[in-house]
């Protein structure tokens, strides 16, 4: 059976930023995959953005909504939709991100390779800060996966986990139908989900690889927008305090 690849972006209101992924994804190596754009309660031209693009666009595109305003509602809908529709493996990335040329080429291989979930490598987008801010972004993500490896709840004997915790970044991950649904998919909640998901997949599974060929690069506005000390908060899962959880 040929294995059949959608790329599912959640979106809500990035009409702003949304042309630019979407031309990443363009320009993709492999570009034999469907791609799905989930407006999650727009009230912008994010749907019309998706729409016009899949016009020209060199592979097939659909848009879809998603009422219920949340990450975690959108992903669900968004993977749920493809499975239905064939899809037997399932690659996210966001509105905000730019996945370098060779990012489904190299989700699609992971997967193959070994058949589970697969865990890409972020860094910062150099359209957005200087070499200060993307160096302090990298650092903010080495702190949050330490943070996590060490929390006492993330270890195997306490929780009954099959894998050992690694940094799991919701906007670069790919995954099998199968176990996607195996799991239950992702919770339908607003961000954070990615260390709610993380772990449901490490509960039922070890059958998770991290491909540092799998690059997406990733917006830096919460730093922006929260600061050094807001965005520490945030990576390490301890809210957003006095800003929202919405950083534009």
């Amino acid at each position: 059976m040929t294995e059949r690849l959608w790329v599912v972006v959640p979106a809500h209101q990035e009409e702003a930023r949304l042309g630019d992924t979407l031309r990443a994804l363009a320009v993709q190596r492999d570009r034999d995959f469907t791609l799905l754009v989930v407006d999650n309660a727009s009230t912008d031209n994010t749907a019309a953005i998706a729409r016009e693009f899949a016009t020209g666009a060199p592979f097939a595109v659909e848009v879809i909504e998603e009422p219920q305003k949340g990450v975690g509602s959108a992903v669900d809908t968004g993977f749920r939709y493809a499975i239905d529709r064939g899809a037997t493996l399932l690659a996210r990335t966001d509105a905000d991100c730019l996945p370098r040329p060779g990012w489904t080429g190299a989700a699609r291989a992971a997967l193959t390779a070994r058949p589970g979930l697969v865990c890409g490598r972020i860094t910062a987008r150099r359209d957005e800060h200087g070499p200060i801010g993307r160096a302090g972004f990298a650092g903010l993500v080495r702190l949050a996966a330490l943070f996590g490896r060490l929390r006492p709840e993330h270890a195997a004997r306490k929780g009954g986990f099959k894998a050992p915790y690694r940094m799991h970044a919701g906007n670069n991950m790919a995954i099998t139908a199968e176990l996607y649904l195996a799991v239950g998919g992702m919770p339908r909640r607003p961000s954070p989900t990615d260390r709610l998901f993380l772990n449901a997949v490490r509960r039922h599974t070890d059958r998770i690889t991290h491909c540092r060929r799998m690059v997406v690069e990733n917006s830096t506005r919460r730093l922006q927008a929260y600061g050094t000390a807001g965005t520490a908060r945030w990576y390490l899962d301890q809210g957003s305090g006095t800003h929202g959880t919405d950083p534009r």
